[in-house]
């Protein structure tokens, strides 16, 4: 299997990312980015809208269930002792326990790193890849939201390795996108990730190693899930991974634990979404981008120096802030949302790394449409 080629880097050009210019933290102290809207919008994941004159997908039940997919990432995110940290958002976990004093011995590297994945799936991770840590995609600065504040951010360095993990999201309920209840696919998918990698640091500190356990905290999630050859970077600006294609929330581990490290992947995405636009064609606020990859920096919630398909997290975020919910319609209709467990779609994954592309194009028109919500509760 040919390797994915990492993106490529403009290292004149380039810049860590400061974590004050997330797009969800600059809704917070940018005036160009706050409204009423933004406001309501966080609101409703606190309180649940009541009103009934809502469309299908928005009532006052799908925000209920959309907020139950993230009470356990939301009851470490903004709890009170953290003072504005938001745990696994803008700021390490501190839930870990103490582990043992003396180090677990380990007698080879390669044994241990097949124990790991084993021991990350049973702990809750659907896939597990291990990668060297790699300084350019760690933020330069954590942003404390009460503060409005920055500092540096120390990451441990004798953390030299990353184990990334990553954990489906439902189909069934992404496909009802955009509704409610397709957030509640992202809330559970970011409650399950916390499960698994909280768990699997807790393991590894147990053996008397170091972990850091991060989720949007710490450092970039997808350049480092490419690198432990989970998947590959759509036009989207979204993972793509043979098993479940978008529809992944990503965890890393940082540890000090002697593992040996995969290879980044390639399986025709890249080329897939070249001559693909069905993502950029579909989203409301026309944030994805049709042209070719680019150093171009649409803004400052874009990377600098980074050749890739850069969205534009403004436009983004606006719209999610005018439905009151996250909106995923770039996941339910990208042609690698499948179930790759039905033979048809592990054929077509096959042929979309071939010149046969271009024919699946023309007949995924037929899948991705938007399921109503009703069916799904009627389900």
């Amino acid at each position: 299997m040919k390797k994915n080629k990492i993106k490529k880097t403009n290292e004149k050009e380039f810049e860590k990312f400061n974590q004050k210019n997330d797009i969800f933290n600059r809704s917070l102290w940018d005036e160009s980015i706050r409204s009423n809207k933004t406001e309501k919008f966080y609101k409703d994941y606190i309180k649940p809208p009541e009103d009934k004159k809502r469309p299908e997908g928005f009532s006052h039940k799908d925000y209920a269930f959309r907020n139950a997919g993230w009470f356990m990432s939301d009851f470490f995110s903004n709890s009170e002792k953290n003072k504005g940290r938001s745990e696994g958002f803008t700021d390490f976990f501190s839930v870990q326990k103490k582990g043992t004093y003396t180090k677990y011995k380990i007698d080879s590297s390669k044994q241990l790193t097949k124990e790991i994945k084993v021991v990350a799936k049973k702990l809750g991770a659907d896939l597990v890849g291990v990668t060297k840590f790699n300084p350019k995609w760690v933020y330069s600065h954590k942003y404390n939201r009460d503060k409005n504040d920055t500092s540096e951010n120390n990451l441990d360095k004798s953390l030299k390795n990353v184990i990334v993990i990553a954990n489906e999201m439902d189909k069934d309920l992404i496909d009802t996108a955009p509704s409610a209840l397709s957030g509640a696919a992202t809330g559970l998918g970011y409650s399950n990730d916390l499960s698994s990698a909280l768990s699997l640091a807790q393991y590894i500190i147990n053996l008397g190693y170091k972990a850091v356990a991060s989720q949007n905290d710490t450092a970039l999630s997808i350049p480092l899930a490419i690198e432990a050859g989970l998947g590959e970077y759509a036009r989207n600006g979204l993972l793509i991974t043979k098993k479940f294609g978008p529809r992944v929330r990503i965890s890393k581990i940082f540890t000090d634990l002697p593992l040996e490290h995969d290879s980044p992947i390639s399986f025709g995405v890249k080329n897939y979404c070249s001559i693909c636009q069905r993502c950029a064609n579909e989203c409301p606020p026309r944030a994805i981008p049709h042209d070719k990859p680019s150093y171009n920096q649409i803004n400052i919630s874009n990377i600098k120096g980074v050749k890739k398909w850069s969205v534009n997290a403004e436009k983004c975020f606006k719209f999610w802030a005018s439905q009151s919910s996250d909106c995923t319609i770039c996941i339910r209709v990208c042609p690698y949302n499948k179930d790759f467990d039905k033979l048809i779609h592990k054929i077509g994954i096959r042929l979309a790394n071939t010149p046969l592309r271009k024919i699946l194009i023309y007949f995924d028109r037929f899948f991705g449409k938007r399921k109503k919500p009703k069916v799904w509760w009627a389900k």
